[in-house]
């Protein structure tokens, strides 16, 4: 659970039931809040004075070579080492299993010798394949958009700015296929993350390598531009600039780390559901509501302006845009009640998508910074799932019918609820789903979906107690060894909230899409772009301050952290209009 430290997080009122908000559907209507680790990561930066610049630009006119950003932060120094190599279009892929990219890149602690650089310019371009240094934080490896780069290369060396239209639909130059940390393939190790003050916020150093690359890709386009034609090339424009981030594609392997990371997800959704509490508890001012008012017109234009492929998000999107009309024409009629903000959620809750009412919900957070910021410190937890051997059987079949409810009420039975079975695919291990009865590999199947495993595991738990009814936790285990770690799961989750997604991970109406959405979201993407139900396409830091922004160390903190739902510039010569719409 989370140490409230805060006043006014003492006097909150309940936050929302478990059964509502872990609803798979809702959690894959999330967007990223002010909670966010990307968001909360700029506020870091800006708030301790960090400080990045360019160490090394050694690229050829092609745009291939290396190049090393440096972050100097209070507490150290990291670098980013970025390889560009040339590829061919045939092999530019958004599959997890590509084996080829334009760009690889790492984020490394320390200083980099040049015996480090041999070895990282040896290793990093092969990703998995390679033996990567134990001082890199973060590997990872993304593709131009093929949309975007050359038509903005083109444009800038022939001395006119990129048209509008081009950043609205992407909204970036690079696409990163995946982003590793945690130890993966040698790499540093979660227990070196653990007491690093830079990085001790969940995927702290894994968004600093994606916010640096977005810097890579205008330096890079810049350049190139400058290469083909010195005398008529022109920079990226400020507020271009600002527009742009950095894409990412991702696809089922996201899936189970929500089910295998259950505490992990509960301090994030409790924290989440806890700023909500927080902000919905606060009374009502004009101040309060005019900052409302700025941010639903702002969320209100940024889907008017998203363009995504997939039919139905994009249905969502504009249900959102009618939706904010109502809500927008509402606050500012209504009187200042002091429940005025829980009127506004019950009335979302009654009438509303669940879109809409997830984005009003991230709306009322972003209002009050100084009573939900200091939630950003909650959002790790040491992860043990603990086994109570002492434990009367009875009181755990008790814990299940209390706590797991969700999971008894389904007939697992049924060719619906048991339609899909998820398995590990050969060539990269990566997670895949497969249709029971037709597709081969059943016997193998991976234990994603919880809530067939906690029914059938009180089923035979009931079946024990006929025969032994004083039994111990223990006694049971010891006849059933296989039951062990679904035992543990449900001892240790049923004294959390928000750890169990509430939906059944076989049913033929499972959207795995949803599941992805739901850790984006917690990580700071937008602009959410479904390619099936299977992978996603996202943004990443549009929007957020400029690097150099960020180096001229900006006096307003406040301003500097305010650029949720980023804006398409109206004027590319006025910083200053495009500063008024942020």
């Amino acid at each position: 659970m989370i140490d409230l430290a805060s006043p006014a997080a003492l006097a909150t009122p309940v936050t929302r039931a478990p059964g509502l908000v872990m609803d798979l559907e809702r959690l894959g209507s999330f967007n990223a809040t002010r909670l966010s680790f990307a968001r909360t990561l700029i506020r870091v930066m800006g708030r301790q004075r960090w400080q990045i610049s360019c160490d090394l630009f050694d690229l050829n006119t092609h745009g291939h070579g290396e190049v090393i950003y440096r972050v100097q932060t209070p507490n150290g120094r990291y670098h980013v080492v970025i390889f560009s190599q040339p590829l061919d279009d045939a092999l530019r892929s958004d599959r997890v299993i590509a084996d080829a990219w334009d760009i690889t890149f790492g984020l490394v602690e320390g200083d980099v010798e040049e015996a480090l650089m041999q070895s990282l310019a040896e290793n990093i371009p092969l990703q998995e394949a390679g033996r990567q240094h134990p001082r890199l934080l973060v590997i990872s490896r993304a593709n131009k958009s093929v949309r975007n780069f050359e038509t903005v290369v083109t444009d800038l060396a022939t001395g006119v700015q990129p048209s509008l239209e081009s950043f609205t639909e992407g909204g970036y130059l690079y696409r990163t296929t995946a982003v590793y940390g945690n130890g993966k393939f040698g790499i540093a190790d979660y227990g070196r993350l653990r007491t690093n003050p830079d990085f001790r916020h969940p995927f702290s150093a894994q968004m600093t390598a994606v916010y640096v690359l977005r810097q890579f890709s205008i330096d890079q386009v810049e350049f190139l531009a400058r290469s083909r034609a010195p005398e008529t090339a022109i920079a990226l424009a400020q507020p271009l600039k600002r527009y742009l981030g950095i894409g990412n594609s991702t696809g089922l392997g996201m899936a189970p780390f929500l089910i295998n990371h259950p505490q992990l997800i509960d301090q994030w959704v409790h924290a989440r559901e806890q700023a909500l509490a927080i902000a919905k508890s606060q009374p009502p001012d004009e101040l309060a509501r005019d900052r409302l008012l700025i941010l639903g017109r702002r969320a209100q234009q940024f889907f008017k302006e998203t363009t995504v492929e997939d039919a139905d998000q994009q249905g969502r999107n504009q249900m959102v845009v009618a939706e904010l009309e109502g809500i927008i024409d509402w606050l500012e009629q209504i009187p200042l009640d002091l429940d005025l903000w829980q009127q506004l959620t019950d009335w979302a809750e009654a009438a509303l998508s669940l879109e809409s009412q997830e984005l009003i919900n991230g709306l009322l957070i972003e209002l009050y910074p100084q009573y939900v910021d200091f939630l950003e410190d909650a959002m790790a937890v040491e992860e043990r799932m603990e086994l109570t051997p002492d434990m009367p059987l009875v009181q755990l079949k008790q814990l299940i019918e209390t706590h797991f409810d969700w999971a008894l009420a389904e007939d697992f039975d049924t060719p619906e609820a048991s339609h899909w079975f998820w398995y590990r695919s050969i060539e990269k291990e990566e997670p895949r789903l497969g249709v029971r009865g037709i597709d081969p590999g059943a016997e193998k199947e991976l234990s994603l979906a919880v809530a067939p495993r906690v029914k059938r595991t009180y089923g035979k738990i009931s079946e024990y107690l006929e025969q032994n009814p004083r039994s111990l936790t223990v006694e049971f285990l010891m006849a059933e060894p296989s039951f062990v770690d679904i035992v543990r799961r449900i001892q240790t989750m049923a004294a959390t909230a928000y750890g169990e997604i509430r939906a059944n991970l076989w049913h033929r109406d499972m959207r795995p899409i949803h599941l992805l959405r739901t850790k984006l979201s917690f990580l700071g993407a937008n602009r959410f772009d479904p390619r099936g139900d299977r992978w996603v396409r996202v943004t990443f830091f549009q929007g957020a301050p400029l690097i150099e922004e960020l180096n001229n160390e900006p006096a307003d903190l406040t301003a500097f952290d305010d650029w949720s739902f980023p804006l398409a510039p109206t004027s590319l010569k006025q910083q200053e209009t495009y500063e008024s719409l942020l």
